[in-house]
Order: structure tokens, then sequence, then C-alpha cells
């Protein structure tokens, strides 16, 4: 038997258990930092974010100030320059009008919110 094959440990013959376990808040940040990696990527390409990318991209941005740290205000206003109008595609910024995060601050877990996150 090989440990760790496909994020699985066999606990018993024909018996595969997760190796992590994982609440469904850190399940979805997982997907949250997926999305901005492969949005940098492309953004980075010149390929132009579609609203899913450049949500992630924000709020990605304003998690990790959290965690850093910053304050619910500093946290609002970086998410207001992550990503520009010209990086994304034909209506973007019009459908992402407000981006509301649940952070994990170093006093607790705090909702931030960031209306019109795209740069103009």
């Amino acid at each position: 038997m090989n440990a760790g094959i496909r994020g699985l440990v066999p606990v018993e013959h024909e018996k595969l258990e997760p190796c992590m376990d994982l609440t469904p808040r850190e399940i979805d940040k997982l997907y949250v930092y997926q999305v901005a990696e492969l949005a940098r990527r492309r953004r980075d390409r010149g390929t132009k974010l579609n609203i899913s990318e450049a949500q992630a991209l924000v709020t990605e941005a304003i998690l990790e100030a959290a965690r850093d740290g910053k304050s619910v205000a500093d946290c609002m206003e970086l998410g207001k320059k992550v990503v520009t109008v010209d990086e994304c595609m034909p209506g973007v910024r019009e459908r992402i009008t407000l981006l509301q995060v649940e952070a994990t601050f170093p006093d607790g877990t705090k909702l931030v919110s960031c209306h019109d996150p795209i740069a103009g």
C-alpha cells in the first residue's frame, strides 16, 4: 500500500480515509486560492479576467491582508486596488458591485464589504 495516494491514507485493507479533515470554510478558501492563482497566470498572459477570476483575486488579497493584521478599513480599500477594469472582460465591473469576504483577523473573524471592487 502507498500512503497518501490521491490524498488518501490506507487505514484497513481496501478502506481509505481522507488524510486531512478540512472544514467547509477551509475548502472554500482553497477554491478561492486556486482560482486566484489561475487568474494571476491568465492576467500575466494578457488574458481578460472573468467574474470568478476577478472575485477570487480580490477575495484572496483581502484574506491575506486580514491574516497580516491589517484593519477592516485597510482591507476594504485594498480590495479596490487589486483588479482594474482594463484587466477584465466587458461587463465584469458592472456585475461585481459588492464583494463580501469573511476574513480572519488577529482578533477574530469579521465581514469585509468591498463596494465596487473593480478599479476604473
